[in-house]
């Protein structure tokens, strides 16, 4: 997943073994990222669960103008058609009670029967597909990180050999430069001391989490289930106090055991990485041929698996049902979300997402909603290739540009659109930076990657209120993840009114539109340097519904169809 820094060990490094609070604080759980974001604790509280849809003009708050956008289509009388959006992610709660009623179903198959009525090659794909699944039912959960899995690959090529980097051929010394910057990334980015307290800390944190099970009589709990509670024993206490320290430090009390869980065995795996090849958890349960892009009739139907934290609280963000009294509401209000698990607790791997892509395309999406990333792609030339077919059938793909603090102008973040055989870029990806509140710790999120070439635009991420698994269940999230389907939600609201517009009108639309203040200075992430926010995206601006739907209104479709690459997968024979 994106955004796993050295930060967040220090953090918990901190809070644990000092027992202290820092002002500026970073919390990263499983597929949920609680980030680095300077606040008042006092002012954060006034701060509406709604901002991030709000006009800053009528209220103050540096939302995206959502309900403007809605009066604008109003009184243009258009008729809304539904279009699907595609959710790459870790799951979907999809009994939620704002999510259910939006679920994208394939009408061509029958549920529950074994079979795979429409032949597209999946079984019983209903509202979607899970490609982190075996046919045995099994669900890859947790994985190793992409860095690990390079470095262990060509390690043995390269270590400890004499290089004349002069006599290299191309490949081989793009094989080299891979070494070096996955073995700088894996080795030289592990803290001794701060691994070994985590793996002192796991054993102690887990009697204390089981003795709180026991006592809440629930397998996972969160924060406010603590909070008045009386523990005795010495390991609950410590657990207790872990859990309540970090829900504070980030103002969300819907932090649960099992998410911290999953995120102290990650970064023990990514210290156990420098030293041990990692465990190949996919492939003793997918079972399919990872180095074969063709083989790609393999998964599961089981789209909520263990793990539908993240996808659960992205896909409410783009269209958790709007105006129901229930929770909250999603931008868009007339989309149906297609579920698509391919991102486990640690690295996706690029056969997946290129799939899960491809799958999308096929079945219907028009905007394919991604908060993922990672720094090394070894087969990005597959995911190129996707990038490519989405192109060439008019799907339009939103791109979470990850929370690392980082210049994705000169630093790797991929997925990108940028073709790794050098000829050229996809013009279908619209990459998104978050953004802030100045309530809420800034107008630019002190942990967003930026780019002056390489983001589009920033939207709202900060404390963003949606859906988590539950049922009926919410709470506050942040991160560029969140971001991202603020902006698919957007993209939809403009298709469902615009069908006819390809996908590089929507983003002209939406890149067009976005709000740019000449004299008003930002944060530049990870700093409290002051800049334009022109030196952080190409467009210098913050997310607009209002004026992206306005100047969608006066697109024409284009009549010549753009001559676009072919993918150059070739087809089976269920294609």
């Amino acid at each position: 997943m994106d955004g796993k820094q050295k930060k967040l060990q220090s953090l918990i490094f901190v809070i644990i073994k000092k027992n202290q609070m820092l002002k500026h604080t970073t919390i990263l759980l499983a597929t949920i990222v609680l980030n680095l974001t300077a606040f008042s604790q006092d002012s954060v509280k006034t701060v509406p669960n709604n901002w991030h849809l709000l006009d800053r003009t009528e209220t103050g708050f540096n939302g995206i103008s959502l309900d403007k956008a809605y009066k604008a289509l109003q009184a243009s009388s258009r008729k809304s058609t539904t279009i699907t959006v595609a959710v790459i992610d870790s799951g979907i709660d999809t009994l939620h009670e704002d999510l259910k009623p939006i679920l994208w179903t394939n009408p061509k198959e029958v549920p529950g029967n074994g079979k795979d009525d429409d032949r597209n090659g999946f079984i019983d794909d209903v509202h979607g597909w899970n490609f982190l699944g075996g046919k045995d039912g099994r669900n890859v959960k947790e994985d190793s990180y992409e860095g690990a899995r390079v470095y262990h690959k060509l390690k043995p090529i390269w270590e400890g050999k004499t290089v004349d980097v002069e006599k290299l051929s191309l490949s081989e010394k793009a094989s080299y430069e891979t070494y070096l910057k996955a073995e700088k990334k894996i080795v030289g980015a592990v803290d001794p001391e701060e691994a070994a307290y985590f793996k002192t800390l796991m054993p102690k944190f887990q009697a204390g989490d089981s003795l709180l099970r026991k006592q809440l009589g629930k397998e996972e709990y969160n924060g406010n289930d603590l909070k008045d509670i009386t523990v005795t024993e010495a390991d609950a206490k410590m657990t207790r106090g872990l859990i309540l320290n970090i829900s504070k430090a980030n103002n969300s009390y819907d932090i649960t055991n099992q998410q911290l869980i999953d995120e102290l065995q990650g970064q023990m795996r990514k210290a156990e990485s420098a030293t041990q090849a990692p465990k190949e958890y996919r492939k003793e349960i997918v079972k399919d041929n990872e180095e074969d892009i063709k083989d790609r009739f393999y998964g599961n139907n089981d789209i909520m698996a263990s793990t539908p934290f993240h996808g659960t609280h992205c896909a409410g963000i783009i269209a958790a049902v709007r105006g129901n009294n229930k929770g909250m509401d999603g931008v868009a209000d007339n989309v149906r979300i297609m579920v698509l698990r391919a991102v486990p607790d640690g690295d996706e791997h690029d056969k997946d997402i290129a799939n899960a892509i491809r799958y999308a395309v096929d079945n219907g999406a028009k905007v394919i909603s991604m908060s993922f990333g990672k720094d090394f792609s070894p087969e990005k030339e597959w995911v190129d290739d996707a990038f490519r077919y989405a192109e060439s059938k008019g799907v339009l793909l939103i791109h979470a540009a990850g929370n690392d603090a980082k210049n994705i102008d000169t630093a790797d973040n991929f997925p990108n659109p940028i073709y790794a055989n050098g000829k050229g870029r996809a013009s279908n990806v619209i990459t998104v930076g978050a953004s802030g509140d100045l309530l809420n710790g800034g107008l630019t999120a002190s942990f967003s990657n930026y780019g002056k070439n390489e983001i589009d635009v920033f939207s709202p991420g900060v404390n963003i209120y949606s859906t988590i698994p539950g049922g009926n269940t919410y709470g506050k999230a942040s991160g560029t993840s969140m971001a991202g389907p603020v902006v698919a939600g957007v993209a939809a609201l403009i298709l469902q009114y615009y069908p006819a517009l390809s996908p590089q009108q929507v983003k002209y639309a939406i890149e067009k539109s976005a709000t740019v203040s000449s004299t008003e200075l930002v944060n530049k992430p990870g700093t409290d340097e002051k800049v334009p926010l022109s030196e952080l995206s190409r467009t210098g601006g913050f997310l607009n519904a209002y004026e992206a739907v306005k100047i969608a209104g006066t697109l024409k479709p284009s009549k010549n169809k753009e001559v676009l690459p072919k993918s150059n997968i070739n087809k089976s024979k269920k294609d």
